[in-house]
């Protein structure tokens, strides 16, 4: 069997997600897990199939990934934000997202904030980090109708601070009115949120001498002080870029010893993604704190240069953040090799199929009505194919060897169809025996005609030999609701496996979707 290839060199961890694109990227921290929020740059196609320039006017939902490692993430799916079938019918895009949570009436509630192109920022609200989100409000929290708003070029780009004192703060705006107020736009904005985080308690303020200001709105608390940041403009030229320090299309931080400001320049903090990856467009960052270290995420077009076409779609990269001496934001690299694992994965908790550091041949999609009804929840990877594998990395078995892998799969709804419109499905069924129509699990009896493929399990290597081939066969039960019933699979392993090492699934056969794995000793 030859393995299929991925779209990010092994050892790689940047960009952080190759099963879809996702830009302007945003993090939040809660309970020890990092969740990003990305626009999804979904490809537009032509009447042919084949992708065109990214127009940005299709975008309607947001991409939400997890991980407490910052290696391998959880692909938690793509709320449904804008749109007629998002939740803020509203509106009709869903651009660079913002997050927040807090506890109100003693409960964790959480808050997604998000453009409708340039016009307005909208905000959505769920019990969980991962949704379901819903629209409190069913209209624009900010609009050209709010105070201050109506003037600003782009009303998009929010930012969200949560204070130290229980005040909550919103930044955003962006845009140059005209070409002779590259310099000074005057489209920063900033205000506060009410104790709802669904409303504003007063006019917003604008941000004054915000010097060459494009887009972008950042905002950060360090050691007590007011970390705002923005992209530069495209209108400077190199005497402005040499005055000022930055350069055009480069995330730049101004700091204030208030929320509202006013505002002083600061350090320029990372170059437009053309410097590090020979690919230019705008530049979209968000700086956080994780574990006692201070990252900066962004985006760049280095995952669409793989796939061969260069039409504008962006996907998320993290790396270190340089905090100077003077415990300011400061000059930092964007690369392709990305951050180290924080942290190593324990095989003996089950654990999703799409968590992953990399991945070739696969895709997911949500998994169960909620999920499919919202756009972000329960995930399933799919689309499988011959040699495609998903890579789990920094895998801790410990001193004990696993003796025994689990998975959990479906039969893909696809093929199910396919096999009963033919009968064959009936055949199937009942080459199996009634021991085996009691126990998944023991299948060794089942006619050869009934098996879907393997999953074969490496370490280390997809290329290795695997430790384990767990054969994924055609449920014989009478009758399940296939694509949403979960058949756990168990076999001991040929080879016994432990220490830390990177782990591979790598797939043979199609029919099936690979849903969770775990080991045992």
């Amino acid at each position: 069997m030859n393995n299929q290839k991925s779209f990010k060199p092994l050892g790689d961890h940047n960009p952080v997600m190759v099963q879809r694109f996702g830009a302007d990227p945003y993090a939040l921290e809660y309970k020890g897990r990092i969740y990003i929020y990305m626009t999804l740059d979904d490809p537009e196609l032509d009447e042919s199939g084949a992708i065109i320039e990214n127009t940005y006017s299709k975008i309607d939902k947001i991409s939400v990934i997890s991980s407490d490692d910052l290696v391998n993430w959880t692909d938690h799916g793509t709320v449904h934000a804008a749109g007629k079938n998002g939740q803020a019918t509203w509106g009709n895009n869903s651009w660079a997202p913002a997050a927040a949570w807090k506890t109100i009436d003693g409960k964790d509630k959480f808050f997604l904030y998000f453009a409708n192109s340039g016009n307005g920022i909208a905000v959505l609200e769920a019990d969980s980090p991962v949704g379901p989100f819903t629209d409190p409000i069913g209209k624009a929290l900010i609009s050209r109708d709010t105070p201050t708003c109506a003037e600003v070029t782009w009303l998009f780009d929010p930012a969200v601070l949560m204070d130290d004192d229980g005040e909550n703060y919103i930044y955003f705006g962006g845009g140059v009115p005209s070409d002779d107020k590259a310099s000074d736009p005057g489209t920063a904005r900033v205000a506060k949120l009410g104790k709802d985080m669904v409303s504003l308690d007063g006019d917003p303020k604008p941000i004054e001498n915000v010097s060459y200001l494009f887009e972008d709105s950042g905002i950060n608390k360090i050691d007590g002080k007011y970390f705002y940041s923005y992209c530069s403009n495209f209108s400077m030229t190199p005497e402005a870029e040499k005055e000022k320090g930055f350069q055009q299309g480069e995330i730049v931080t101004m700091v204030s010893d208030d929320p509202m400001g006013p505002f002083e320049m600061c350090n320029p903090v990372l170059k437009n993604p053309e410097h590090f990856f020979g690919l230019g467009g705008n530049n979209h960052h968000c700086m956080f704190k994780f574990q006692g270290q201070y990252y900066i995420t962004y985006h760049s077009r280095i995952l669409e240069e793989k796939m061969g076409f260069l039409k504008g779609y962006r996907s998320t990269s993290i790396d270190k953040l340089v905090i100077n001496e003077k415990g300011e934001p400061s000059k930092s690299e964007g690369t392709r090799a990305g951050v180290k694992q924080l942290r190593n994965l324990d095989p003996y908790q089950e654990t999703k199929a799409v968590t992953m550091s990399n991945a070739a041949g696969i895709a997911t999609r949500q998994f169960g009505e909620t999920a499919r009804k919202f756009g972000s929840g329960d995930m399933i990877a799919t689309g499988i194919t011959e040699g495609g594998w998903i890579e789990v990395s920094g895998v801790d078995f410990g001193s004990e060897p696993a003796r025994i892998v689990e998975i959990n799969v479906t039969e893909a709804k696809e093929l199910a169809e396919k096999l009963a419109a033919s009968g064959d499905i009936e055949a199937r069924r009942k080459s199996a025996t009634d021991e085996d129509a009691d126990e998944y699990g023991k299948h060794s009896d089942i006619d050869a005609k009934c098996l879907l493929g393997k999953v074969n399990v490496c370490v280390d290597s997809p290329e290795n030999n695997p430790i384990e081939a767990v054969e994924i066969l055609l449920a014989p039960a009478i009758k399940h609701d296939y694509g949403e019933t979960l058949i756990k699979f168990s076999c001991r392993l040929d080879e016994k496996v432990s220490g830390v090492h990177d782990l591979y699934f790598v797939f043979e056969g199609e029919g099936y979707e690979f849903y969770s794995w775990k080991f045992l000793k």
